[in-house]
C-alpha cells in the first residue's frame, strides 16, 4: 500500500504565506504526476497544480503567479509554496500521486492524501 502524508497547513493572514509538503510512502518505484487538490466547503474538489515526473508544472488560472509547486522524485515527496495567500484560498488542500508504479505490482494506481487545512484570515 501507499500513503501520502500531508503537512504544512494552517492559519494565516490574508497576503501571508504557506508551504504544504506530502511524502508517499510504499514499495515505490515511480510517480507519473503529483499534485494539490483544494475542496472549499459547499464547492467541488479542483485542481490546483500537478508536475510531471519530469517537473513540467500546470496550475489553475486562480493561482498562476503565486503559488509554486515542485518535487523531490528521489523523495517521493511533492510541495506547494502558496504566497500573496487570499480569502478564496481558504480550504481542505489535498495531495495526489497518479500513476504509482509499486515494485509488486504491474499495475499503476493513483492515491490521494488524507486532506491538510488552510485558513486565510481577511
Amino acid at each position: 500500500q501507499v500513503q501520502l502524508v500531508e503537512s504544512g497547513g494552517g492559519l494565516v493572514q490574508a497576503g501571508g504565506s504557506l508551504r504544504l509538503s506530502c511524502a508517499a510512502s510504499g514499495s515505490i518505484v515511480s510517480i507519473n504526476v503529483m499534485g494539490w487538490y483544494r475542496q472549499a466547503p459547499g464547492k467541488q474538489r479542483e485542481l490546483v497544480a500537478v508536475v510531471t515526473s519530469g517537473g513540467t508544472p500546470s496550475y489553475a488560472d486562480s493561482v498562476k503567479g503565486r503559488f509554486t509547486i515542485s518535487r523531490e522524485n528521489a523523495k517521493n515527496t511533492v510541495y506547494l509554496q502558496m504566497n500573496t495567500l487570499k480569502s478564496e484560498d481558504t480550504a481542505v488542500y489535498y495531495c495526489n500521486a497518479q500513476g504509482v508504479k509499486m515494485s509488486w505490482l504491474i499495475k499503476r494506481l493513483d492515491y490521494w492524501g488524507q486532506g491538510t487545512q488552510v485558513t486565510v484570515s481577511s
